[in-house]
């Protein structure tokens, strides 16, 4: 399932156009990304969060050339489903 089908469903659920929808979802990930970017959690209620881990530097190594190599930290999204979602999918 990708964005397109999923404005499809919610738009013929709704009676908005697919065109709003569109708008309305491009809209709800702009301002999760721009929350992510601040190091915010965001927390959507019976969904699940999204938070931001800081990640420590490490060393690695090249499968091909067996060189170690050195991974600077960085920071990542974390997504935390709610119980909701666990049971849901366990069924």
């Amino acid at each position: 399932m990708n964005k397109n089908d999923i404005v499809k469903i919610v738009a013929e659920k709704t009676g908005l156009t697919q065109k709003e929808v569109g708008a309305v979802i491009d809209e709800m990930f702009e301002t999760t990304i721009k929350a992510l970017v601040k190091g915010n959690e965001v927390n959507f209620a019976g969904f699940g969060k999204f938070v931001v881990k800081k990640r420590a530097p490490r060393e690695s190594i090249n499968p091909r050339s067996k060189e170690v190599i050195k991974v600077p930290s960085c920071r990542a999204v974390a997504y935390k489903p709610s119980k909701n979602i666990k049971e849901a999918v366990n069924k």
